[in-house]
């Protein structure tokens, strides 16, 4: 068993790998090392707004930048084929961190609110 280090939108996930074929099986390609993962993206001051459950961004229901109520839906995430309006948690300027038909996952940040 081979172990390999992959990376899958930033997450980094050890796996290992049976090889088939025994120790003299050829190797197709040479292995390289796992790349660093990326640096995730700068989150300004305010309220963050978190993803409750893994989903997709269906719509963006307000403009980056936007001013927002406490309450307002700010954007749809689908799950399991439901749609799902996610609320401001408090008033102010929205910054999205997330695009329309991104996939995201629990307790990402989608938004601040600052």
């Amino acid at each position: 068993m081979r172990n390999f280090i992959i990376t899958v939108d930033g997450k980094q996930y050890e796996v290992g790998v049976e090889e088939i074929g025994g120790a003299d099986a050829p190797v197709s390609a040479p292995v390289r090392p796992a790349a660093p993962a990326a640096a995730p993206k700068a989150i300004g001051k305010g309220t963050k707004v978190l993803s409750p459950f893994p989903g997709l961004i269906k719509n963006l229901l307000v403009a980056n930048g936007a001013s927002v109520k406490k309450d307002q839906p700010i954007l749809v995430l689908e799950a399991m084929k439901m749609d799902n309006d996610i609320t401001a948690p408090c008033d102010g300027v929205v910054t999205f961190n997330v695009a329309k038909g991104a996939n995201v996952e629990s307790d990402a940040v989608l938004a601040v609110i600052g």
